[in-house]
This record gives C-alpha cells, sequence and structure tokens, in this order.
C-alpha cells in the first residue's frame, strides 16, 4: 500500500516522460523459447550475440537495454514484452541489475526468452540475488497474463485514496493542513498525542501506541452529518430488485427515505429488523446502505462475548489495540457509514464484565462513542445503525428503545412459488450458462418444490432446491445428451426426497 509521508523526498521528474517503445503481448506459456520469447529487442542496426550482457535502462527514461561488448556500449529499444514481465524489468531497470540475455536474431527482433543476473565481473552469479531473479522468473511464467483493464502504476500511484498516514512527519503535516476541517475535538486530541508520540519522558511503548491511534484517526475522512436528497424511485427500485413483496417493509424504508431528504440528517433510531432466519433480513439492511450511498460495516454479535472486543483495551497493556468498532470506521475511511449488527438477539453475557450488546448504546444515541485505546470521544451523528434479530424478547428495553423495529413475516407458499420460478430459478440458470428451456419445472413440480420447503422458514431451502435442479438437470443435459429436462412431481420428488 502506498504511504503518504510529506518527509519522503519528491522524486526527480525528467524533462520529459519517456516514451514507451514495446507494445505488448499476452502469453500463458509457461516455457518461453525463440518462437515464444519473454521480449523482443531491436536488431536492425546490429545482430546482437547469442548471449549478451548489459543492464535494462530505467524505464522512468529511457525503454531499452544497453548491450556492453569489449569497448563499446549500444543500446537497442524493446520492441515487444510479456505483459507478465512489465514490472520486473522496471525493477531491474530501476536497480541497474547487471543481466546476461539468451536470444536468437530473428525477423522481428533479438527474441529473449532466458534472463540471468551477473556477478560485478561480469561471471555467472550463483548467489541469492539471481536465486531470487529465476525464483521470480519462474513464478510469471507460471502465472496467467494480466488482464487489460488492469490499472497502471501511475494510475494507481494518483488514487489519493489509498494513500496512508504513518509516518510522525506527514501525521503533523496533515494536522497542519487540514486546520479546520478536522473536528474541534479531534484536532485537539491529534496534538495532544502528537506530543505523546514525540516526547522522550515516556516509554517507547506509549510513544508506538500514541503514533498508532494517530495513524487510525488521520486515516478516517471525518465529514458533516449532513446528507444529498435522496430519490425515493430509485429507492423503490433498489428494494425491488432486493425484495419480493413485502409491500409494508418497504413503505416504512421509503418513509425513512423522504425524512432524511426533509432534514438532511439522519433519523434518530436505527432500524431492527425482526423476522424468521431467511426472510432477507441482510438484504434490506445492505439494500438500506446502497439507498443512502454510504460505505457499510457489519458485526456479527454472537460471536462477540466480552463488552472489550467492542470498546477497545487501554493502552497500559503491551498488546492493546482498538475495538471492532473503532477498526469499522477505520477500514470504512470515514465516519458517515451504515453499521449492520446482525443477530443482536444472540449477544452473550460478559465473563463479569457487562454485557457486549449494552455497549452499544452510547454508539446508538448518536452523542459518540469512546473507544479505550483511542481515548477519544468519536462523532457517530452520521451513523446509521441497522440490526438483524431472530427473537426481539431477547434484546434488553433499553437497546430496543434505541430503534424503529420493523417485522418481517415469513414468506406465504404463494410467494415462495413466485420467487423461485422469476427469481431463484433464473438467477441460477443464468450462473451455470444455461438457458430457460433448458431446465422447466411443471405446475405440480413446482407445488411439489414447495411442498419440500413446508418446514422451513425464508427462502434459502427455495434458492437450494433450484440449484439442486439446474445442477442435475446441467449433467443429465451433458451426460445423457439431452436438449431439455423437465420436472414433474414425480421427479422433482425422487431428486429432493434426500
Amino acid at each position: 500500500m502506498p504511504v503518504f509521508d510529506f518527509s519522503s523526498n519528491p522524486k526527480e521528474e525528467s524533462a520529459a516522460p519517456a516514451s514507451v517503445t514495446y507494445t505488448i503481448f499476452r502469453t500463458d506459456r509457461h516455457t518461453p523459447s525463440p518462437e515464444y520469447p519473454i521480449l523482443v529487442l531491436d536488431n536492425s542496426a546490429c545482430q546482437w550475440p547469442h548471449h549478451s550482457i548489459g543492464i535494462f535502462l530505467n524505464p522512468a527514461k529511457e525503454t531499452a537495454f544497453a548491450f556492453e561488448g569489449p569497448g563499446e556500449k549500444r543500446k537497442a529499444d524493446i520492441l515487444s514484452l510479456d505483459a507478465r514481465f512489465v514490472h520486473l524489468l522496471k525493477w531491474l531497470g530501476e536497480n541497474h541489475i547487471h543481466v546476461r540475455l539468451s536470444g536468437e536474431n530473428r525477423p522481428e527482433g533479438y527474441a529473449v526468452y532466458r534472463i540471468r543476473e551477473m556477478a560485478f565481473g561480469k561471471g555467472d552469479k550463483l548467489s541469492a540475488e539471481d536465486g531470487f531473479l529465476q525464483f521470480m522468473i519462474e513464478r510469471l511464467l507460471a502465472s496467467d497474463a494480466p488482464a487489460e483493464e488492469a490499472l497502471t502504476e501511475e494510475e494507481i500511484e494518483a488514487g489519493g485514496d489509498d494513500m496512508r498516514l504513518t509516518s510522525l512527519q506527514s501525521i503533523t503535516d496533515f494536522i497542519t493542513c487540514a486546520g479546520g476541517t478536522l473536528p474541534d475535538e479531534i484536532r485537539l486530541w491529534a496534538r495532544r498525542n502528537l506530543a505523546v508520540a514525540r516526547s522522550h519522558e515516556v516509554t517507547p511503548e506509549e510513544r508506538r501506541h500514541a503514533q498508532r491511534a494517530l495513524s487510525i484517526m488521520m486515516n478516517i475522512q471525518w465529514k458533516h452529518a449532513t446528507f444529498p436528497p435522496i430519490d425515493p424511485q430509485e429507492a423503490r427500485r433498489i428494494l425491488d430488485e432486493e425484495l419480493y413483496g413485502m409491500e409494508r417493509v418497504k413503505q416504512r424504508i421509503i418513509e425513512t427515505i423522504i425524512q432524511i431528504n426533509r432534514t438532511h440528517t439522519l433519523p434518530a433510531y436505527g432500524l431492527l429488523l425482526v423476522g424468521p432466519a431467511g426472510t432477507g433480513k441482510s438484504q434490506v439492511a445492505y439494500a438500506v446502505a446502497h439507498i443512502l450511498k454510504l460505505p457499510w460495516t457489519t458485526l456479527d454479535m454472537s460471536s462477540i462475548n466480552d463488552p472489550e472486543q467492542l470498546t477497545g483495551s487501554s493502552r497500559i497493556y503491551a498488546n492493546a489495540k482498538p475495538g471492532i468498532i473503532m477498526e469499522a470506521f477505520a477500514m470504512a475511511g470515514e465516519s458517515n457509514l451504515v453499521f449492520i449488527i446482525n443477530e443482536l438477539d444472540k449477544a452473550a453475557s460478559g465473563k463479569g464484565n457487562g454485557n457486549p450488546a449494552d455497549v452499544l448504546l452510547t454508539l446508538l444515541d448518536n452523542l459518540g462513542f469512546t473507544d479505550n485505546y483511542i481515548e477519544c470521544m468519536i462523532p457517530t451523528s452520521g451513523v446509521y445503525p441497522i440490526a438483524t434479530a431472530n427473537d426481539k424478547s431477547q434484546i434488553s428495553a433499553p437497546l430496543m428503545s434505541r430503534f424503529a423495529v420493523i417485522e418481517l413475516p415469513d414468506y406465504t407458499p404463494e410467494e415462495k412459488k413466485i420467487i423461485f420460478s422469476r427469481f431463484a430459478l433464473p438467477k441460477v440458470l443464468s450462473r451455470m450458462g444455461m438457458a430457460e428451456h433448458e431446465c422447466r419445472v411443471t405446475e405440480d413440480g413446482l407445488d411439489a418444490v414447495i411442498a419440500s420447503c413446508k418446514d422451513t422458514t425464508g427462502i434459502r431451502d427455495v434458492e437450494q432446491a433450484a440449484e439442486h435442479l439446474a445442477a442435475n438437470a446441467l449433467y443429465q443435459i451433458e451426460a445423457g445428451g439431452l436438449e431439455e429436462v423437465v420436472f414433474n412431481a414425480a421427479a422433482v420428488n425422487a431428486l429432493l426426497e434426500d
């Protein structure tokens, strides 16, 4: 990952960027040869020896190879290059590594099929350095060619969102340049921790923790909790794509969207989606995040058994670290996000330290959250919590009071039929590359599918049945030479009775 560090010296730029003389070719051949080389050099002015010594030039200045002959040096442009070796040649050129090429003069140029590193005295280098080069060449030859749309190094480096503040100098310069764009409490906190990180009156451990906390906090984009209008019709379209039916659920979400449009702020209460397993609670949560155009993060409460996992540990411990909530902010990279809390009703009581679920109260109040490691009040007014639960009776009253509860009922048999025929089966057929006529289910076969799922909630079994039928149809078509497979009730029962 590129590091954003103001302390580093800027790279010297050439007067004009080097023009690339070669074209990229893509191949998946694992063994190079003169007919299928790694690269081709220009030999129109001179026929090069079978074994040639020299260096690749820095591609930022010139895309060529400098041959070192007796008493003279001559250059040859690179005409074509295996796409897998672009970065390796760049590394060889930037580090001025002497190599010996093995190649053959052909009509298209000097075809290079082997590269070895040379010792200072121009002899074969059998040290670890050449071992590394041969290791890399073998790995690259065993790899597939990169896709054409892969980003170039320059495009990757131009993406400021991938930069990270890590050094004290870069953090210091960032705080100075950011000025009032940082919230007041965070700017003051940063200056205090910066003093600790630079102080020689504290232990190295304290300085390390202060610098780590600063890096986490300064790499988060602290935004104002004001939200632009959202198109209700677009929101409805997204919900219809994710859920069939459930009109009351969709209506409640659209009401929330309209409220945001009027106030430009998030509602005072998050959403608690309650319903049987498989009814689409998680899909609703992801759809809301999509509608709000916010990054989202998930927290699985069934795996949390200690409040400290959420609040982080104090810096007095050598192995101290932030809590999961703070890590979620760091992963999202900004302060406005959708916080999806899965299985809120399965939060276990802590081992004498309280209930982990109750730690969420301050996060849900949108008043701010304090992490024991960061030691700063984190603004949470831009956090929209969405929780899921199977049984709301297992959730404490204080926690329930922070949510607007939306009940997701189970699907009726008629709804499951429509979901199977219109959504589940076509989706599976598309993924398997099958046409719709290759796998058809009769009306009585559809009844048999739904009957096989009568003892389960949600639509997961319906989706699994569609997968099973499509896979069996594909097997019969490929193995039996059939053009299509039709499943009636007897065929469905025979296939799904297990």
